[in-house]
């Protein structure tokens, strides 16, 4: 070979030197095509793994449709077996045909509570939220302000356990020591006709206990009906061995330190209780006239409103019309001759009000008894503890009735000379209304009170409050651990003679131990206060004692203080302020964050419920049904007089002229639930209960729909790429993303009503009425192209069932375990055992994956650059050969760094629901190796290998969010037509208005052109549409049509068959035009004002401009379809007349 030739081999065998910038072209050029054929592959993918089940869906129809022709069809398979007590339900084979709550709601609970579901864990690393019951009374059963309190405060807690927390709900009861004291003395007059003080204290204690024993605890059982998830292993009573001793150990806490005294007060006494209450368990009624009213004791009528005039005598004579000279003298007591002080008063008497003179008690009025302490007049006491009248009340009328002997007097005063006369007196009544001083910072509050407007009633009461008497003067209670020294050489030896000789301690050993070092040397017999404590006290300690307080226990350091106090506002004062107290002195903090206080239930016509008006409402009752008949036997076994009974009966026969019929607890929950928009008061309607009865039905055959389309060999989704789907299934799932949003959103702000509201809406309106009727084509059309779409359906029939039943479950458990239980489960992942433990919905959003270099791998506790910080996503961000994630938020919460191939955590934090991927580098297609998944709880990690190119990470890992802001406009423009096509079908005769029939739509704008023409299928389903054609506007108008307007860009057509009703078709056509021209005048208006320009923002302006726009638009078209009526009626009238 010569040189030459060698040369020019040489110079071929050398490369050519590229442009740089067309080599970077041809790369990126590159790299698109891979993307485009990795993309096409994971359809074809996708089309061949739907394709194979629409097969298997196919061949399992086929199979059910000849053993339904075959009529093999077998009624028991619609029936659940009998489960035994506490196994999981067994679940019949199909589906029953109709909702049935006493069947779907029988069994789960049992299973649930025997599960340990609803068992907190002290230790476990989950954030807690914590709720105490408010502990009913010992004699109480269910009522409906029960139910409210359950229905609510379970919501809360199966959110919360759902979402990830170490979910604490308390159950408990409260002794209810007027009223458990009322009850048994009841029973041992009716059974051995003698009272409590025969019997004798110890014994009647001792009856007390056998029947709390016997017959108490009834309402916790039925709390079990209602599906209440309580801790029933932490169930604790207010006189149970732990919570006495901690209300000893308050009591001696707090007097040691001068917070409870002994001291004389006036207080309120009930003369048949023979105990005093406080000034908030009393209730005021005011008196405008002379008022008989009916008092317990006294056969006839008690008259107030009353004011009696009457003179007394007065030592030395009267002089003076204007007693100035009279101070410092005595008045004549006309009956014993006791000498009355007279004293100058300014700020109880007004001198230009009557006489200008005023007798006082101080012994037996507020505003007197401050007198007499101004003053220091002596305070006698003229009552027994059973109301009558005493010996310092003059020998002639001691041992009379109170009011018995207010007659008395009245006629011995008559004949002595100094009777004035009566006149009708306004006055205030107290009336009993049911059987500490601390401080609060309203600056530096820690608690929230919602609804807000509770927040200045709280403050008010709290600037005006009093010192609280917490003895009572009963014998079923907390005895107050005081004990009386009795001194051998005390001249006095009754009871309480000397304020100093009480001694307080926690047992009879420690009392006597502090009275030998008091009175040392001395003599004595000691002997404790009879009196017991106010329930409310051991009440206030409640959040703290049922976490085992004063013992430094587990649960009370990983649960105080709790999370939330839900309960009724009428008792704000009552309970929630007295624990607030006692949880900061006793417990070192509030006793809960947040206080949401509920509306008050009433009847449908806004009235108190009472049983003479026959309007209580037992839920039990609505749950499992009741009749006419059985509703009045209830009302007659109760104690109303004759006409009492009668006006209940009329009551019951006009509010439930059928009886109740049975609802279930699902739908008596969720209508409580849903009421509480209703501000202070909730006026139920049973009727709304039974519209979520029947809901329910909707809910059940929704779920029987999906699994007749789903086949028994369905394998739901490891994961869902809406970009893939057919047009219904991607709106679906963007307005369920957004139903989860506003759900948790409201449940997160206490708005429970909004709530229910959202996932209502969307299981009715979206789910129900559009979705499940617009994929029906998907399941019987033969069309490939629309059967090709039949497993993305599927696909999002389940996922929708999946995530609906679990965004539903808090409001509804029982139908939505049962729901829930039936639906196949997915290979990818281990089922849970219970819908109750698995994870609450949350909003599907984008997983942002960005790439850019990062020369050194991060370490431990690295921070990020502000320019990384530009670049952070909520979800995760990855780094060259670095890989940081961050999930949940706008901070760090949770970070991987990985160098090259491994990653490794590096810290983690509680951050919600999250998934915590583990990345390897490699030059390999990506596919996840050796999946472990653990989805137990929401900081749960989901724990993958990912093997992956760089070059196709984003392809790979790039998750779609689910919602869809154009889908949704495109699925209202349908929805809309279809409205509108409907309006018009309902217009025609009845017999024609189930006939399919053609439908045309004239588009004004090529946008409204192409989403109608796209969605074709949906407006002709929807719509029940033999056909739909789209118009443009230089169309000819369809004839025969009726015609309406769905916007300024969009009117619809609806074939006839017969008349038009044009009265009808002009009156709405009419009513819509005034509609549009009062608004589009009232924005001229507007728009014409003096200053418009200069005041208004140019952003609004331009808005305003915008809808002026288009009122206008949709203005022309109105009038376009009235002369298109015009024109039919017109032709319609000419084929007459030929």
């Amino acid at each position: 070979m010569d040189r030459a030739s060698d040369q020019k081999m040489e110079s071929e065998a050398q490369p050519k030197v590229e442009d740089p910038e067309k080599k970077k072209k041809k790369e990126e050029k590159a790299r698109e095509k891979e993307a485009k054929k990795l993309k096409a592959a994971k359809k074809a993918e996708a089309a061949k793994l739907q394709a194979q089940q629409v097969s298997n869906t196919s061949k399992t129809a086929k199979r059910k449709n000849l053993k339904k022709e075959s009529g093999e069809e077998n009624p028991e398979d619609y029936v659940d077996p009998e489960t035994p007590f506490g196994e999981k339900k067994y679940l019949s084979q199909q589906m029953a045909k109709q909702f049935n709550p006493n069947a779907v709601e029988k069994s789960w609970y049992s299973w649930w509570e025997k599960s340990g579901f609803f068992v907190a864990d002290s230790c476990s690393s989950k954030p807690p939220f914590v709720i105490v019951l408010p502990p009913p009374n010992v004699t109480g059963a269910l009522h409906i302000g029960h139910a409210l309190t359950s229905a609510i405060q379970d919501t809360i807690i199966r959110w919360r356990r759902m979402s990830g927390y170490n979910t604490l709900w308390v159950p408990g009861m409260d002794h209810a020591g007027i009223a458990t004291q009322v009850v048994v003395e009841k029973k041992i007059m009716r059974e051995w006709k003698l009272t409590r003080h025969d019997v004798g204290r110890e014994r009647f204690v001792s009856e007390v206990w056998n029947w709390k024993n016997e017959h108490g605890g009834t309402i916790l059982k039925q709390l079990r009906r209602l599906g209440s998830s309580l801790d029933w292993s932490r169930e604790c009573f207010t006189m149970d061995e732990k919570r006495s001793k901690a209300v000893i150990e308050a009591f001696v806490r707090l007097y040691k330190e001068g917070l409870i005294y002994r001291d004389l007060r006036l207080v309120n006494w009930d003369c048949i209780l023979r105990t005093a209450i406080s000034d908030i368990e009393v209730d005021y009624l005011d008196i405008k006239e002379r008022t008989p009213l009916k008092v317990p004791g006294y056969e006839k009528p008690v008259e107030f409103g009353v004011l009696t005039s009457f003179a007394y005598p007065l030592e030395g004579g009267l002089d003076d019309p204007r007693y100035s000279h009279l101070h410092g003298k005595f008045a004549i007591h006309p009956f014993n001759g006791r000498k009355l002080p007279i004293v100058c008063d300014a700020i109880l008497v007004d001198r230009n009000f009557g006489t200008g003179s005023v007798k006082i008690t101080p012994a037996h009025d507020p505003n007197d008894f401050e007198v007499g302490k101004r003053h220091n007049l002596d305070f006698i006491n003229i009552f027994t503890d059973d109301g009558k009248i005493n010996s310092n009340g003059s020998p002639e009328f001691a041992g009379m009735l109170r009011f018995t002997a207010r007659e008395a007097v009245t006629a011995a005063l008559q004949r002595k000379g100094l009777y004035r006369g009566a006149k009708n007196n306004e006055m205030r009544l107290v009336w009993p209304n049911k059987p500490l001083m601390l401080f609060f910072d309203e600056e530096n509050r820690k608690i929230e009170i919602i609804p807000k407007q509770y927040a200045a009633e709280w403050k008010r009461w709290l600037e005006n409050i009093r010192d609280w008497c917490v003895s009572r003067q009963l014998w079923w209670g907390h005895q107050v651990p005081a004990w009386y020294v009795t001194l051998k050489d005390d001249e006095l030896k009754e009871l309480g003679a000397y304020n100093d000789h009480w001694v307080v301690a926690r047992n009879e050993e420690e009392a006597r131990t502090e009275a030998r070092h008091i009175f040392a040397g001395k003599e004595f017999q000691i002997c404790q206060d009879p009196d017991v404590l106010d329930t409310w006290f051991s009440s206030g300690l409640f959040p703290l004692t049922v976490l085992g307080w004063p013992d430094d226990t587990d649960d009370l350091k990983a649960f105080y203080p709790t999370s939330v106090l839900e309960t009724g506002h009428d008792i704000l004062f009552f309970w929630v302020a007295r624990m607030v107290m006692l949880g900061i002195k006793l417990g070192g903090d509030v006793p809960f964050r947040k206080v949401y206080l509920h509306p008050m239930i009433r009847d449908a016509h806004g009235r108190k419920m009472s049983k003479s008006l026959g309007n209580v409402i037992d839920p039990l009752e609505v749950i499992n049904g009741i009749a006419l008949e059985g509703l009045q036997k209830r009302l007659e076994e109760g104690n109303l007089d004759r006409t009492e009974l009668e006006v209940a009966k009329d009551g019951q026969r006009k509010d439930f002229p059928n009886g109740i019929p049975e609802c279930g607890a699902d739908a008596l929950r969720f209508a409580l639930v849903s009421y509480t928009a209703q501000s202070d008061r909730i006026n139920l309607d049973i009727q709304r209960v039974v519209g979520y009865r029947q809901w329910c039905n909707k809910l059940w055959n929704a779920v029987r729909f999906a699994m007749s389309k789903l086949g028994d060999d369905y394998t739901p989704p490891a994961s869902i790429v809406p970009d893939v789907m057919p047009f219904s299934c991607k709106w679906i799932l963007s307005v369920l993303n957004k139903a989860v949003s506003k759900t948790v959103s409201s449940l997160d702000s206490y708005e429970f009503s909004d709530a229910a509201s959202a996932v209502f809406s969307w299981w009715q309106f979206q789910l129900c009425d559009v979705f499940i009727e617009a994929v029906k084509p998907y399941f019987t059309s033969d069309d490939p192209k629309v059967a090709s779409a039949r497993g993305f359906a599927q696909d999002t029939l389940w996922v929708c069932l999946d995530n609906g039943l679990r965004l539903l479950h808090p409001f509804m458990p029982f139908v939505t375990e049962e729901l829930w239980q039936r639906l196949p489960s997915s290979r990818d992942c281990a089922r849970k055992e219970s819908i109750m433990i698995c994870e609450y919905p949350s909003v599907v959003e984008h997983l942002a994956l960005v790439l850019f270099s990062h020369r050194q791998p991060l370490s431990s506790g690295s921070t990020i650059s502000e320019h990384h910080k530009e670049l952070l996503p909520r979800h995760p961000l990855l780094k060259g050969t670095c890989i940081s994630t961050y999930l949940l938020g706008n901070e760090a919460l949770t970070k991987t760094s990985v160098s090259a191939k491994k990653v490794s955590c590096l810290s983690q934090q509680h951050c919600g629901s999250f998934e915590l991927y583990h990345f390897q580098l490699t030059n390999s297609s990506p596919h996840v190796t050796s999946p472990e998944v653990d989805m137990s709880t929401s900081r749960t990690e989901q724990l993958f290998d990912f093997h992956f190119d760089q070059k196709m990470l984003l392809n790979f890992l790039g998750q779609q969010c689910w919602t869809n802001d154009r889908i949704e406009y495109e699925m209202d423009m349908v929805e809309s037509a279809v409205k509108s096509l409907r309006s018009l079908r309902s217009l025609m005769p009845a017999k024609e208005r189930h006939e399919r029939r053609s439908g045309f739509a004239l588009c004004r704008t090529d946008a409204v052109t192409e989403i109608i023409k796209s969605h074709e299928l949906e407006i002709s389903t929807l719509a029940t549409l033999s056909s739909l054609k789209v118009l443009r506007e230089n169309d000819a108008a369809p004839a025969g049509c009726a015609i309406s307007v769905v916007n300024e860009s969009l009117s619809v057509y609806l074939k006839l068959q017969g008349t038009l009703n044009a009265e009808a078709e002009r009156e709405k056509l009419k009513k819509k035009m005034e509609e549009i021209e009062k608004q589009r005048d009232n924005l001229t208006k507007m728009m014409d004002a003096s200053g418009y320009q200069e005041k208004v923002p140019a952003r609004i302006r331009e808005e305003n401009e915008a809808k002026l726009s288009m009122l206008m638009r949709e203005l022309l078209s109105f009038e376009d379809a009235s002369q298109h009526l015009e024109r039919e009626i017109a032709a319609e009238a000419s084929t007459n007349d030929n």
